[in-house]
């Protein structure tokens, strides 16, 4: 079994997470014994929240860089590309990564397992989650699946190192493993855009599920508990946050070409709207993108870098080739419309921003999730005030 690490770094990373109360006390044993920096291999690409980009750190040719980096609460990207990408830079997109650790902990804790407990780790990345779980859990408790048999097999490698022993599958998580099942509790280390009904089946009645949930509007997820009765899981959603999607569920890129003509936004519908960019913009991890993803269906939004005092931000139909784009100018009060196709993508979206502050504005916890046989639905306060997701 690991040993309990006392770095500088990571003894400051802890305190910090203490503090914040994303690592709650009865995790700390765990946080200290397995260590983040175990898991992570030698090249990586720490994840500048801020810049949203990556720069590579190699441990040896920098290992103090590497380290201070390892107990940074920063993501981590490990793999770009689903693993195609093989040059010293930054890929194209992130596929693979070790999270945060206040976001990890928080999951943990927002687990609510206890020593015994049969888990089933969804998304084993780099193996420090399934080592966290099988530390608090104990040997044979906890069983681990990932997509990406390269990453499995890296992740069995550095959890035998460490002493800690989950079961490791390869195969689609969302298929979930029935043959280590039915489990007490389900994390999901992955964006989801649908539960998938295996995890709800292979879930004992009265078991938990915690995953990020989202839709196809944003990157804006939030975290969902889910508490399974039969066939059926609900709860509420808590915190916001951004993780890598499902494989199984990634939305197809769009191509802007696809939808506006070569002429441009000539043609088009045009009108203007009073909601102004910092009303619209919800702040990063606000809530108002992901109430919108929840308000307007089959949309996308795409919003643009500001130049010169302006920012657009574009929507595409997911089920048609309707589009808008929104134009905010810091010198302007009115933010000019262009909407063309069957739908008007910014009146929905438009009405959805209204909606949601005629509700006083909810966070993510007055939101819930119902999950069953039929589909998804998504509520307000309470799951009889419900819609489609």
């Amino acid at each position: 079994m690991t040993v309990a690490v006392d770095r500088p770094g990571r003894r400051r990373l802890a305190r910090s997470l203490l503090d914040a109360g994303a690592l709650r006390p009865e995790w700390e044993a765990t946080f200290t014994t397995v260590d983040r920096a175990m898991f992570l291999p030698d090249v990586m690409w720490p994840w500048d929240m801020m810049s949203r980009a990556s720069n590579r750190v190699d441990k040896a040719t920098d290992a103090d860089a590497w380290h201070a980096a390892a107990d940074a609460d920063q993501p981590i990207v490990t793999q770009w590309d689903d693993g195609r990408h093989t040059r010293p830079g930054p890929g194209t997109t992130a596929t693979s990564s070790s999270s945060m650790p206040s976001v990890v902990y928080r999951l943990l804790g927002d687990l609510d397992v206890d020593e015994g407990m049969r888990v089933l780790d969804n998304g084993t990345g780099t193996g420090e989650t399934a080592g966290a779980l099988t530390h608090r859990c104990g040997s044979g408790k906890v069983t681990t699946i990932e997509v990406d048999a390269e990453a499995s097999q890296q992740a069995a490698q550095r959890l035998n190192a460490a002493g800690l022993h989950p079961t490791v599958v390869v195969g689609d998580g969302t298929a979930g493993d029935s043959a280590h099942g039915p489990y007490d509790r389900i994390l999901v280390t992955y964006g989801l855009r649908e539960v998938p009904g295996a995890l709800v089946e292979q879930t004992r009645p009265g078991g938990l599920i915690v995953a990020p949930w989202g839709t196809h509007y944003s990157n804006a997820d939030a975290v969902v508990h889910l508490t399974v009765q039969k066939a059926a899981a609900s709860g509420r959603f808590t915190s916001g946050v951004e993780f890598m999607k499902s494989r199984s569920q990634r939305r197809t890129a769009i191509s802007p070409s696809d939808y506006v003509p070569s002429e441009g936004v000539r043609g088009a519908d045009t009108s203007r709207t009073s909601v102004t960019e910092e009303q619209f913009a919800g702040g990063r991890f606000g809530v108002l993108p992901f109430v919108l993803g929840l308000r307007v269906r089959d949309c996308t939004q795409a919003v643009a870098d500001k130049r010169d005092g302006a920012r657009p931000v574009w929507f595409y139909g997911l089920s048609d080739r309707s589009w808008a784009c929104v134009l905010f100018r810091d010198d302007r009060a009115e933010a000019r419309v262009w909407q063309s196709g069957p739908r008007r993508l910014w009146d929905e979206v438009e009405a959805a921003y209204h909606w949601w502050t005629a509700q006083a504005s909810p966070g993510f916890n007055r939101f819930g999730l119902t999950v069953t046989p039929d589909g998804q639905q998504v509520w307000l306060d309470e799951p009889a005030n419900s819609w489609p997701a």
